[in-house]
């Protein structure tokens, strides 16, 4: 049952990503590239139709982290409280931005919300990715000091960054090299796939501008992936032997080079979903690869007093995951079935649909 409460709990991830992962990239697109009005409020609308529903996969995802594996819950949410704090601001300045922006036919107005929108999205992709740098790379549980926990084995505190920048010291920041490293590549993979789903959902007239980003983008995120794997070496040691011994893990990251490819070559292809399929292939690969690389592990120690924890060592009892294994699978029949419901009545282009009006 920890599996498949760990493999659920992932692909509702996995999906979250994909799906608010547009709306982060659309703001970023909206942030650097929409010039004229019209561009901004159609970038806008792209994501505006869509984030509220995309956002109930991260609360689903919470939510069943929380019933099924509550130790690592109140781990995580404990140690990484500051930035866990920023990233509720940032998703709160996020939405007002994109629901406060057409209010009011004030050019400052909507200045300042285009700007909350864009720059949300901006630090929401890159805390994302920093946040995923810190559970691959491990924490100091515990906050093990000369031998001694200062507190009980699960629990953890770091700071926003400390005086070294470094992931190598035994009390590291949230934010490090390393995981601003993962940052970037997490703001690069979004804006790409911001972009894809621009192409696919609106006429802008910087489509074409959008297509061009997308390849040099896609340079800097096959560089920016194989630089990471050479840290993270140094970083974690023997941090791929998972994909040695148990070799059908080796799946995950063929996703993500499948879409990295995929992405080198969708200038050939003349339908607008095949780039936003790649760029999903990415997202789902580079997280599930994440994964199975610590996999059973969900947060690795940094020290040897006190254990990792794993999904076997932060679940509840068998009788509560099998208790909730009903009602887990009704609410995932709800999610889906609301955003096909969604997703057929805001089929095709936005540019004409009305919103925030």
């Amino acid at each position: 049952m920890e599996i498949f409460w760990y493999s659920i709990i992932a692909l509702f991830l996995i999906v979250f990503f994909i799906l608010d992962g547009y709306d982060f990239g659309a703001g970023i697109i909206h942030l650097f590239f929409a010039k004229s009005e019209k561009d901004k409020e159609v970038i806008a609308k792209s994501a505006g139709l869509f984030w509220d529903s995309n956002e109930v996969w991260l609360v689903a995802a919470g939510g069943m982290l929380f019933m099924a594996f509550p130790t690592f819950y109140a781990s995580v949410f404990s140690g990484f409280y500051l930035p866990l704090i920023i990233v509720l601001w940032l998703i709160v300045f996020r939405a007002i931005g994109l629901e406060f922006r057409s209010q009011f036919q004030y050019q400052m107005w909507k200045d300042i919300w285009d700007k909350s929108f864009g720059v949300s999205s901006l630090l929401l992709a890159l805390f994302f990715g920093i946040a995923l740098g810190n559970i691959v790379r491990g924490v100091n549980l515990g906050g093990v000091e000369n031998g001694v926990s200062a507190y009980e084995g699960h629990y953890f505190f770091l700071p926003l960054w400390n005086s070294s920048f470094s992931p190598l010291t035994a009390h590291p920041g949230v934010i490090d090299w390393f995981t601003i490293i993962i940052g970037i590549i997490a703001v690069v993979t979004l804006a790409i796939h911001g972009a894809n789903w621009i192409i696919l959902k609106t006429n802008s007239s910087i489509n074409e501008q959008l297509k061009k980003v997308r390849f040099k983008l896609t340079i800097a995120l096959a560089f920016l992936t194989i630089f990471s794997l050479v840290v993270w070496e140094i970083v974690r040691p023997n941090s791929l032997d998972n994909f040695a011994d148990k070799p059908y893990l080796i799946l995950f990251p063929i996703i993500y080079f499948t879409g990295v490819i995929g992405l080198f070559f969708v200038k050939k292809v003349n339908k607008e979903w095949i780039p936003l399929l790649f760029s999903s292939l990415v997202i789902a690969g580079g997280i599930s690869s994440s994964l199975a690389s610590m996999f059973p592990s969900i947060l690795p120690s940094s020290n040897s007093i006190n254990s990792s924890l794993t999904i076997y060592n932060t679940t509840i009892n068998s009788y509560g995951l099998s208790v909730a294994s009903f009602w887990g699978i009704v609410g995932l029949l709800l999610v889906v079935l609301y955003l096909i419901i969604q997703h057929r009545l805001r089929k095709g282009k936005v540019d004409e649909m009305d919103y925030g009006h």
